[in-house]
Order: structure tokens, then sequence, then C-alpha cells
């Protein structure tokens, strides 16, 4: 087993043990040269012994399969190390936690926020089901999904999935989870295909929206409504047809589970008695139209059904394709659907990708987003959901690190950022995940709209409003740990620096104010001592951390000064 601070292949140090199972052990790792976390899976070889052999195969045929894959909710592999004793592949550390440890905690989610996950699986299926030969994952269950502090969602061990093959008529070996996987994965039904992960996602769903594990009595799907009648019976009809005992029965496509998934409160009971009401009164009255109505509705639905695709597909392009081929096709599907979020998402991610998000990619993504998004069309969305909490979160956070106009001021991406972590701290539900989160960003941009930027103002921060913003600062701290950007530690640096300055400015109204001296002096000497611990090569980085670091006794000093000048310390 590795130890921690053994250094694997000259690059990767050993923090400490994640997880085991089986023949594995997973360690967090530290690359030394990108200052980055990866996770590493360590497998031993031990002679003359079958299993350990079939395991590193899988292992390996895992790896090998993982590396050809880019998408977002798929995690990547980095790196597969040999050294003739010992195997160890390097990927992606996923912070969050399993849907499985979320179960046992809080028991049944929200039906708002299980849809939401359902359009994510049901895009990352829907990817791999994609490749040419398809893959099929075979394993969906909720202890195979992280959910990640952002909100997004990451399969997790691909150990079982395999490739399609059009000529097999079965699958050589059972596996898959008992309670999770589809029928024909342990019977003779025929070989898995892109129909055996939708029983799985079926099953997952009805796990998370009723609490009910599928292993546990009665060992059966259940209609959700018996267990919750509260719950919507289009869902209902969804899981119902995803779980299917049949193949044939069920959805044949990802394609077209994700069209029910955002169409599904149109299979509710109540709507369809309505609809059924109106369309009554519609052909009594109106009966010779019935004919060029039909052949519409039929044309509409087809049309509507191939958009729904397209979307799909555009917003499943592979992460590897260049730059301004994905800005240009993400463009593309929010014009199709400019009320649905993904495609914004995916635009912020590629522009975040990319390194740069200027004035030009602001306007490019606002003009969208004020067209669709404004008070005026408040009817066409709802601006309490999920997906438009999450949306408005990814472009708060877009503007709060990345925003590089104006001299990348502080003051200029807090008052950015601002209008959309307002937006999730007034309108979004509470059990949107992020929320605690940006309220904490909200109170940033706050102070530096009423404090900063507002000459004009003579209203005066009081003690409660340092507290908030000490507070809030320290999460920014700590949350910023989890992004990735290609020039992270650069921005980390400009965040620390901004910190540094806006605390040493405000010096006299903090003291005046009554925060003490030991809650002050500990939070900026934690900054500097992050600004420290970071390793830059490049001059811009290095320009930035040589400034804070300079002036890290003068502003203490100051601020000690004051505080001795003012009999508070």
């Amino acid at each position: 087993m590795a130890t921690r601070g053994e250094i694997i292949d000259n690059k990767y140090e050993i923090f400490r043990e994640i997880g085991r199972g089986g023949m594995s052990v997973v360690y967090l790792a530290m690359d030394k040269r990108l200052n980055k976390q990866w996770a590493v899976k360590e497998i031993r070889k031990l002679a003359n012994d079958a299993k350990n052999t079939v395991v590193i195969q899988s292992l390996l045929a895992e790896a090998n399969l993982m590396k050809r894959l880019d998408h977002p909710a798929l995690p990547r592999i980095v790196d597969i190390i040999d050294n003739g004793k010992t195997i160890y592949v390097v990927m992606d550390y996923i912070e969050g936690e399993s849907l499985d440890k979320i179960l046992k905690v809080n028991g049944a989610q929200s039906q708002e926020v299980v849809i939401d996950w359902a359009k994510q699986l049901c895009a990352a299926l829907l990817y791999l089901h994609s490749q040419n030969p398809p893959i099929i994952y075979r394993d969906m269950k909720p202890a195979n999904i992280m959910l990640k502090p952002e909100g997004g969602l990451k399969l997790i061990d691909f150990g079982i999935a395999r490739e399609y093959k059009i000529q097999n008529t079965s699958d050589t070996v059972n596996l898959g989870t008992k309670g999770y996987a589809a029928p024909e994965q342990f019977g003779k039904m025929g070989q898995t295909d892109a129909r055996t992960d939708i029983y799985g996602l079926g099953v997952t769903l009805y796990h998370l929206v009723t609490g009910q594990d599928p292993c546990e009595p009665p060992y059966e799907i259940l209609p959700i409504r018996q267990w919750n009648p509260a719950l919507s019976s289009g869902l209902e009809a969804i899981i119902q047809k995803c779980t299917q005992i049949n193949p044939d029965d069920r959805y044949q496509s990802c394609d077209e589970l994700m069209y029910a998934l955002e169409h599904y409160a149109k299979m509710d009971n109540v709507y369809r008695k309505a609809q059924k009401k109106k369309l009554a009164s519609f052909v009594a009255t109106a009966s010779i139209t019935v004919t060029s109505l039909v052949l519409g509705v039929l044309f509409n639905v087809m049309s509507v059904n191939e958009n729904k695709k397209n979307y799909t597909k555009m917003i499943s392009i592979s992460t590897s394709t260049n730059y301004t081929e994905k800005v240009n096709v993400y463009c593309e599907a929010i014009k199709l659907y400019p009320y649905r979020t993904e495609a914004y998402i995916k635009l912020l991610d590629a522009y975040s990708d990319n390194g740069t998000f200027n004035e030009e990619q602001s306007k490019q993504i606002m003009s969208y987003y004020n067209d669709a998004f404004s008070v005026n069309n408040e009817s066409e969305y709802d601006k309490t959901g999920l997906d438009v909490a999450k949306l408005n979160y990814e472009l708060g956070i877009t503007y709060f690190y990345l925003y590089d106009e104006e001299k990348s001021s502080m003051k200029a991406r807090t008052l950015k950022a601002e209008p959309f972590f307002a937006h999730i701290v007034e309108n979004a539900p509470n059990t949107y995940e992020n929320k605690a989160l940006a309220n904490s960003y909200y109170s940033i941009c706050e102070f530096y709209k009423e404090y900063v930027a507002n000459n004009r103002n003579t209203k005066e921060p009081n003690k409660e409003t340092y507290v908030n913003l000490l507070n809030s600062l320290k999460v920014c701290i700590d949350d910023i740990d989890q992004y990735d950007y290609p020039d992270i530690l650069y921005i980390k640096l400009t965040v620390y620096e901004a910190i540094t300055d806006l605390l040493h400015n405000q010096r006299r109204s903090l003291c005046v104010t009554g925060i003490e001296y030991k809650q002050l002096e500990t939070f900026i000497t934690e900054v500097y001592s992050r600004a420290e611990k970071i390793v830059v090569t490049q001059e811009k980085s290095n320009n930035k951390k040589s400034y804070i670091l300079e002036h890290k006794k003068e502003y203490l000093d100051d601020i000690e000064n004051v505080y001795l000048k003012e009999g508070q310390e």
C-alpha cells in the first residue's frame, strides 16, 4: 500500500486514503507540477492469483475505456502507471457525496430535484450510447452517482461497462447490482443494450423519489404514488415504463426518455383531463377542421421531437471539440430552446475552459439570457425552478472569478455578479443545494456595491455587516478550492489580493464597529498563508503573489496600529 507523502512516478504525492473495495485502494494525491488534486486507484499484482488477474484486467479495461471519453458527467482518466508490482490509475478527484449516502441521511428527495438529476443522467447515458460502438454502463444506482458541491452529477465505477457488439446474441458475463440491474443482465433475454441502462435509471429514480430501496421488501417497483400520493402521475408513468421486464416495452432510447422527462407534467392525470375537456369542446364546435388539425398536430409533434433530439445532441458534443465550434453549437442550441438552461451552462463551461471571460463573451451570453429570462417573460419560465437557480449560480460564479474587463478589479466583478446571486437569494427554493453559498457570495457583492463602489452612499456599515462580510469571505476562500479553471492559481491570488486590500482599507471601520482584533488578524493571516503556499512560475502570477506578500507586514502593522490607537486590541 502507498503511504502518506509517497511520490508515485515522480509526480503524484499521496495525501490520504479516501476509499477501498475488493483488491483496490483509492488515494487522494497532489500533482506536484500542476498543483492539482487527483484520485489514484492502486491495485497490487499478486503472482498465481487468478482472481487478482481478473481484477487487474477489469481495472485496465475500465481505464482504457474511460480514456476515450470526454463528458462533464464522466470522470477523466489522465494517467496509467505500471511499475511491475503495482498498477496506479490516476483520475479526476470528485468532491461531493454519493446519492446513496444522501438517501441514508435525508431519505426521499424532492420530485423537482430528482427530475433535474434524471435529465443530467439521461444526457450522460445518451453520450455513452452515441459512441461507436455504443457503451452500455450497466450499473446505474445511487451509490455510483456523485453529487458535486455545485449541483452537477458524476457517474463513477465503470468496472462493468461494455461496448455493444452487434453480432452478439447475449452477454458473456452476467454483471450488475441486483435490484437495479435489468432482467437481461442475469437471464437469457439477449445482450444488454441502451434499454438496459434505461431500466437501471428508472429503478434509481424510483429509489430517489420514494426512498424505498429496491433491494429490500417488497422487492418490486410499485407505482410511486403508492408510497407518496402527492407525486406526479406523469413521473410515475415514466418510471413504470423504464422498468418494464421486456426491453421492447421500455423507452427505446435516451432521446425518448429525455423528451418524456421534459414533459412529465403534461402526462399528469389532471392535465390530461383538462386537455380532453378542451378537445371535446373544440370537436363539438369545429368538427369540420378535425382532419387538418390532426395533421397539423402530427407534423408539429414530429417537429418538436426532432428539435428535442437536435438540442440533446448539441449539448452533448464532445468537450474536445474546438472552442469556436463549441460556442457556435451552444448558441444555436440556446436559440432553439431559449428557456432551457443546459446550453447556457455549457456555453459558460466553454468560456471557462478557454480561460477567458471578457466583455465580448459577456455580451454574447447576456444577449440570450436577457431576451429569455427578463421580467416580461416570467410566464415562460419558472423563476423559482432549480434549473434557473443553477444557471444564475453559474453566471454569478463566472463573473465573480473570471470576468477580466476593467482591469479585473474585484469591484467590477462583484457588481457584475451581484444580480445573479440576488436572484437566487430572492427566488430559489430552500432545496437548492447552493443557496447558502449563493447567499455568501451575495453578501460580498452587496458590500462592494453599497460601501466600495457607491461614492454617494452616506450609510455606514455596522458590526453585523462586517461579521457577515468576514463569514462570507471565509466561505469564498474555501469554495474557490473546488474550481479547476486553466489559470486558477492566478485567480486565487487575485481574490487573496482583493481580500487583503479590502480589509486593510476597512481597518478603522472594522475596529470602531466592534470587530475583535484577534478575529480579523487570524482571518487575514490565513489569507496570507494560502497565498504563500501557492507555487507559480508564470510572470503574471509571480508579480501578483509578490505584491500580496510585499504588503503583508505593512497591512498587518496598519491594522494593529488602528486597534492600538482605538484601545481595542
